[in-house]
């Protein structure tokens, strides 16, 4: 029961930063993350033998950003997908992701319970949202019902970071003296704002996160860090 009203409390707060997320998002990473959701879709891309891809699952997909990426760069790559589908247990997200991208496919639920059928996606993504997810562990054991054997499950996410220096006083100063009362000007929600550096300080280290998708069933093909470890991608193959 704990468990269950802290999940809803973190969604609840998802909705009710919905109609402000996307200009918040922007401000706050200062554009930057674009390029690092570029990064993870052409590096996917690249690891997969097919130019044909049947469904990628965005998980926690919010207003629908990551879908976007995956549609355009794989229009790039002259990749045909077939579908794509978001999923994010906050109505009032899917709401704004809805208008944003018409057609693509969406549905409320949570991670660690996907409206899906077993083996049915290539790609399954989620980008900053598995810190969000209380039942991470049972979450990446539904992530690999629904990937095919051979498919991948992509994270982008703000990984615990435990090295110390100038770099990383710079970055904490950033997350907990700045951004809270930025993002509060923007969305007029604090708690909202100081929930984000609270929750990359208690989420995991990034061989710790490898250690729970092994466990899952999947082996980690590729780790790469971005700006100065603030955001780290990991690509992870669904073993056979």
């Amino acid at each position: 029961m704990e468990i269950y009203k802290k999940q809803e409390k973190i969604i609840q707060m998802f909705n009710d930063i919905a109609p402000t997320y996307d200009r918040a998002n922007r401000i706050l990473s200062m554009g930057i993350d674009i390029s690092w959701r570029k990064k993870a879709c052409d590096k996917t891309y690249s690891m997969m033998f097919s130019k044909k891809i049947d469904l990628i699952v965005d998980v926690a997909c919010g207003t629908g950003d990551m879908m976007g990426f995956w549609q355009k760069r794989a229009d790039k790559k002259k990749i045909n997908l077939k579908r794509a589908l978001g999923i994010d247990p906050s109505s009032e997200m899917l709401n704004v992701a809805k208008k944003k991208f018409p057609n693509f496919d969406f549905a409320k639920a949570e991670a660690v319970n996907l409206p899906l059928p077993n083996a049915c996606a290539d790609i399954l993504s989620i980008s900053y949202g598995i810190r969000n997810v209380i039942e991470r562990q049972k979450a990446f054991k539904e992530f690999a019902r629904v990937v095919k054997d051979g498919g991948f499950v992509v994270i982008l996410e703000f990984t615990k970071d435990n090295r110390r220096g100038f770099l990383y006083s710079l970055k904490q100063f950033y997350l907990h003296k700045i951004l809270p009362f930025l993002g509060a000007f923007i969305s007029k929600n604090y708690e909202a704002y100081k929930y984000l550096p609270n929750s990359i300080e208690n989420f995991l280290t990034v061989p710790i996160l490898q250690d729970e998708l092994k466990e899952a069933g999947f082996e980690v093909e590729y780790v790469k860090n971005f700006s100065f470890n603030i955001s780290t991608l990991l690509i992870a193959k669904k073993c056979l």
